[in-house]
């Protein structure tokens, strides 16, 4: 019921580019070239503008864009009562996630739509938040699920996005085996304050989680070591040279003589993992359902995982 002209335009405006959007709809550049063109003439306004070699919105598209949000809200709202009505499931869902939770939230979930709604084409996407949201308005995904402090839209002020709370997924520190804290059910932070730290470098999300927990216990840790994937810090954690934090929700099954410790204490860091979909989609009943299953896994993981 919604142009699918409208859908390539609202995604121009999202991500600002003919080659972007083409990547993001999955059309070619001069196919999504074209449906601006014919969207501009079905409405009869100017709604885009040359802009160098690319294009821009017009005041007049950026309003109609804007107040297209509301369009969608309803239609979205719509789809799903009507699917809810008849018993009936969409025919393709898409999921998309940060790395983390592709593999152990999304990929439990790809597997278990697969087994209990075989008509459903079910596709995942492993996505930095950016590209979640970019994803949802060209509405290749559905569901994404990213962490709260990575994502550069503030979900509760856009009228285009609903999130729901998943888990609040603790950091536990990760040690090598032979570690004097190493067997030890928990440890706080102001015991680990001499320890030499491994962390993201500066200006990184993670970066700042350790830097805030520190910071609210009143600790400046001694960062030794400064790495870009978990699998890096795992690797020095292992030869002994410092430590590091881990979510919970990560798992290194492949390092055998790495181990987790969970932190205690009131400055415990812990990052918030949501769930955020198309506004008005929320009441579709395979949203519904991959929600209680996304909740399930994970308080099945971070009530078990300790270490590898």
């Amino acid at each position: 019921m919604i142009d699918p002209r409208l859908l390539v335009l609202r995604t121009f405006a999202r991500c600002g580019t003919v080659a972007a959007t083409a990547e993001l709809t999955g059309y070619s550049p001069s196919a999504v070239s074209a449906q601006l063109r014919e969207y501009q003439r079905a409405v009869g306004m100017r709604l885009l503008a040359k802009d160098g070699r690319g294009l821009r919105l017009t005041a007049t598209g950026r309003y109609l864009v804007d107040r297209t949000d509301q369009l969608v809200t309803e239609w979205e709202r719509i789809r799903s009562a009507a699917l809810t009505a008849g018993d009936q499931t969409p025919k393709t869902f898409g999921i998309g996630g940060f790395s983390t939770a592709a593999s152990n939230l999304l990929a439990p979930l790809a597997g278990h739509l697969r087994d209990s709604m075989p008509n459903v084409d079910v596709h995942v996407v492993e996505a930095t938040p950016a590209r979640c949201f970019d994803l949802l308005i060209a509405e290749r995904i559905d569901l994404a699920v990213v962490i709260a402090m990575q994502a550069d839209v503030q979900v509760d002020d856009d009228p285009r996005f609903e999130q729901i709370a998943l888990l609040d997924d603790p950091l536990d520190v990760m040690v090598a085996a032979d570690h004097p804290i190493a067997q030890r059910e928990s440890v706080t932070l102001q015991e680990l304050a001499r320890e030499a730290w491994i962390a993201d470098a500066p200006g990184s999300s993670y970066r700042a989680l350790f830097t805030a927990a520190f910071t609210a216990a009143g600790i400046t840790p001694k960062i030794t070591h400064e790495i870009a994937e978990w699998e890096t810090g795992m690797a020095l954690v292992e030869v002994g040279v410092g430590i590091g934090l881990v979510p919970r929700l990560a798992s290194f099954e492949t390092t055998r003589d790495v181990v987790r410790v969970r932190i205690s204490g009131e400055h415990s860091p812990t990052r918030k993992i949501v769930a955020v979909m198309r506004a008005g989609s929320l009441e579709s009943p395979l949203i519904h359902q991959s929600l209680d299953h996304l909740r399930q896994t994970a308080r099945n993981i971070l009530g078990t995982r300790r270490q590898a």
